[in-house]
This record gives C-alpha cells, structure tokens and sequence, in this order.
C-alpha cells in the first residue's frame, strides 16, 4: 500500500499546482500521511532550481501547522482519534508517557525526541500527537517544530537547488548521517534555549 502512495506522491510533484501539493502533503504528514515531503520536495526543487527557498519554506509552513493540528488531536481528540493514528503505526500505549514529562528531566528528554524526529526519518506524526496528549508546553513545541523541520526541509532544497541533481543520490544516501549529526546539534541548542528561559522566566 505504502509502495502504491509513495509513487503517487512522486507523480504529484510534477502538477502545475505542486506547491499547494507540498504545503498539503506537508501538513498531513505531520499528523498522519506516511509519505514524508522530500519525497516531493526533491524532484520540485530539481525542476525549479530557483524556487529552492520558496519551495523549503512551503514544506516547513504545512508542517509545523500540521504539527498544531497533530498537538490539538492529542491534547482534545486522544481517545477518539489519536489512539487510531497510533494503532495505524502499531503503537497501542503511549499513557506511560504522561509521568515522562512531568519534571524537568522529562521536559528536556521530550524536547530531545522532538528534535530528533522533527529531522530525521522518526515518525514524526507520533510525537506530535503524543506533545498534546501529555499536555508539553505548546511554545517549546512549536519553536523545536519549527527549527527542527525547516532547517531539514531548507536543507534539501538548498542543496538541491544549488547543486543540481548530483546531490540527489548524496541526499537519499547521507540523509540519515547527516539528520542524526544534525538532530545531536539541534538538541543542544535546544537544550541551552530551555535554560535560558528558565532563568529568563525566574
């Protein structure tokens, strides 16, 4: 089935209305489509050299308000509609998770998974549910959402759109190298952002 969406998806980058495609497909992957954008952003970005950073921006706006939406599920529509999402990915019990966040330590790690899935190829959509289903302080999420997935979507185009379809086949092979080295550095920053609002706000 995944096989069949996935070139479908692929067809879809050559539409005429390809970007309102990519902001579509980008909102809907962050809460349940399990095809991600660079599936669509690739061959764009090849076709349209120039649009590189429109085409980047596109994918990380439907992104992180798909993010939102995947939050509010969470946090109002768990039982009715998140728990469908999860059993869809073969996750039945995330209720563990609430106590997981519920100190500092918990803040940090969750901030960490965020990141971590937020630009690599870790199902995004899980984590977005689940940050409002255990209530995880909504500006962190959506400053960890944003940075996390733009500088991964603005990433691929850059390269794309500058480099030309050389750095396809580096993209499609290093992405996973590349996304963990860059999820690391992420964290830390991320890290170091908690704290200093920490302090900020005492």
């Amino acid at each position: 089935m995944f096989k069949n969406l996935y070139e479908k998806t692929i067809i879809l980058a050559g539409h005429k209305s390809s970007k309102s495609i990519l902001g579509f497909v980008s909102f809907i992957e962050s809460f349940i489509f399990p095809i991600p954008p660079d599936v669509l952003i690739i061959p764009m970005t090849i076709a349209k050299k120039n649009d590189w950073f429109r085409i980047g921006l596109t994918a990380t706006v439907g992104s992180v308000m798909g993010a939102l939406l995947g939050y509010f599920i969470g946090y109002i529509f768990f039982s009715e509609i998140g728990v469908k999402i999860f059993e869809l990915y073969g996750v039945d019990n995330v209720s563990f998770l609430k106590d997981k966040v519920s100190s500092e330590g918990g803040v940090i790690a969750w901030m960490t998974l965020l990141a971590i899935a937020g630009f690599t190829p870790v199902p995004f959509k899980l984590l977005t549910i689940t940050s409002g289903f255990v209530g995880f302080n909504l500006l962190y999420f959506v400053i960890v959402a944003g940075i996390t997935r733009g500088s991964r979507f603005f990433l691929i185009s850059f390269l794309i759109g500058n480099f030309g379809p050389a750095m396809k086949k580096i993209i499609e092979k290093k992405l996973l190298t590349a996304s963990l080295v860059l999820g690391v550095f992420l964290v830390v920053l991320a890290y170091l952002a908690y704290n200093f609002l920490l302090k900020f706000s005492n």
